[in-house]
């Protein structure tokens, strides 16, 4: 189904609400009241702060900026969830919490938090009674109050629950009036595949992405890491794009067009990035979507930023995440899937590239993943200057952790070079890059290689310090 500019519009009316009306006759009035705004309330949006939108609506999304006024005060940290009871040495890598960075946005929000999620079960005692459950709950009761006592609009758009395992969280947030919700059906747009996307953004001016679902384990019980933006509305608004598409898909009876409206489609990509200061650096910046359909003109695809990140580094390659797997592993049939894993031992053999892969190792891991990465590791001395190395890290658990389904596991999926810091939302499977929605942050500083204190060094020194931590283990051996 091909969609027009009256649909683009008819997608931005149902979110935003009732546009207005027009008549020609309405016209030396309308001219009046439009001079008396520029006068009178022009000056008003030059203070700090933005006016609040009304209650149950977001502001219409204004044009992306340049990215000149986005270096004055445009700021970016990591973010970690740190398992309790896994420890790190005095003076390791550490970085704000997801948990208190969460609660900080929604107190941030003046009139707007989008919410782009997998799953929802934030709530003490969802999934099992822990202590620890408290953190998600405070955050829940966060979004609650945010969306019916401070007038600010919470839109979610998340994977179609399953009948027999609903998004309690969101159900009530819903039927309490505080968040408008969307489910986005993939076995109906693309036959398979989920909406794997964790993406915050706040007045489109502040946004979180990493690999933190909206569950209380990613914040006490399972390991992630994001990235927080801070004053970037020039990115927000991008990124905000990615989230629209999530909105108009989450429609009842939605279809992918075969062509997004303009008003989706980015400037911004592996040949063009973005333009911004981060935290004072000149940097260049872009982020990436899959699955390919769900990409309006412009936005790269999360597999080519990837494959890019690979190709352009020039000494290293440090890569963790949960699962590295070159085949399609939720299709009726599994297939072999090489598009990253090519792009590896090419580095390795023809560049000699180092390379470390930081895997997880945890209840679910798959058997097929220690073959694989023994037969990367295999690599290593086959010819000179040949380096690739694999570990897998292991969470520890005590006796009662252990009861706690799903949980104390390594979710990263992050990727840092000598020249580039990759943040995602995806693990290494084909089907995360052919039918599954996720994200993908790309920053490249202009001091990456000199500053200690770049987002890229930062980046960096986690995966060293967990690569060097008792944590990181050699890959089991197979038969």
């Amino acid at each position: 189904m091909l969609r027009g500019d009256h649909d683009a519009d008819a997608l931005h009316n149902a979110r935003w609400g009732p546009r207005g009306w027009f008549k020609p006759s309405c016209v030396p009035i309308s001219v009046i009241l439009v001079l008396i705004v520029l006068v009178v309330l022009l000056p008003l949006m030059d203070g700090p702060g933005r006016a609040a939108a009304p209650a149950g609506a977001a502001p219409t999304t204004p044009a992306p900026a340049p990215p000149a006024p986005c270096g004055a005060s445009c700021r970016i940290s990591l973010v970690e969830s740190i398992p309790e009871g896994l420890q790190y040495p005095s003076g390791s890598a550490s970085h704000p919490s997801t948990h208190q960075t969460w609660l900080d946005l929604i107190q941030a929000a003046e009139y707007s938090i989008e919410i782009a999620s997998f799953y929802w079960t934030l709530q003490q005692g969802e999934v099992y009674p822990d202590p620890s459950s408290k953190q998600g709950e405070q955050v829940f009761q966060s979004l609650l109050e945010a969306g019916t006592k401070r007038n600010v609009s919470v839109f979610i758009a998340q994977n179609k629950p399953e009948p027999k395992q609903p998004n309690i969280d969101t159900d009530f947030l819903a039927s309490k009036g505080a968040a408008q919700v969307r489910s986005v059906d993939f076995q109906r747009l693309m036959g398979g595949g989920v909406l794997h996307t964790k993406l915050w953004i706040i007045d489109r001016t502040h946004v979180y992405v990493g690999s933190a679902n909206m569950d209380w384990r990613s914040l006490a019980q399972v390991k992630e890491l994001g990235a927080v933006l801070y004053n970037c509305t020039c990115l927000a608004n991008d990124i905000g794009k990615i989230f629209d598409v999530y909105w108009s898909l989450g429609q009842p009876n939605a279809q992918i067009p075969g062509m997004w409206p303009d008003t989706l489609s980015t400037p911004y990509g592996i040949q063009t990035p973005m333009n911004v200061s981060l935290n004072g650096t000149d940097s260049l910046v872009y982020v990436s979507s899959s699955p390919p359909s769900f990409c309006p003109n412009g936005r790269s695809t999360d597999l080519s930023a990837i494959l890019s990140v690979i190709d352009e580094a020039e000494k290293f390659i440090y890569i963790s995440v949960m699962d590295y797997i070159p085949m399609t592993i939720y299709t009726a049939k599994s297939r072999l899937w090489t598009d990253i894993d090519d792009a590896l031992r090419a580095a390795a053999i023809n560049r000699n590239i180092h390379v470390r892969l930081l895997i997880s190792l945890w209840n679910h891991t798959r058997p097929a993943i220690p073959h694989f990465l023994n037969s990367l590791r295999a690599l290593s001395g086959a010819y000179k200057n040949v380096l690739v190395e694999v570990k897998m890290f292991v969470v520890p658990s005590t006796p009662e952790q252990k009861k706690i389904p799903f949980a104390r596991v390594n979710h990263n999926k992050y990727m840092v070079t000598d020249k580039t810091a990759y943040i995602g939302t995806s693990n290494w499977s084909g089907d995360y890059f052919i039918n599954t929605a996720g994200v993908g942050l790309v920053v490249s500083e202009s001091n990456n290689e000199s500053d200690d204190n770049s987002l890229r060094a930062q980046l960096q020194s986690v995966f060293e310090r967990d690569w060097n931590s008792s944590y990181a283990q050699p890959v089991p051996s197979v038969q």
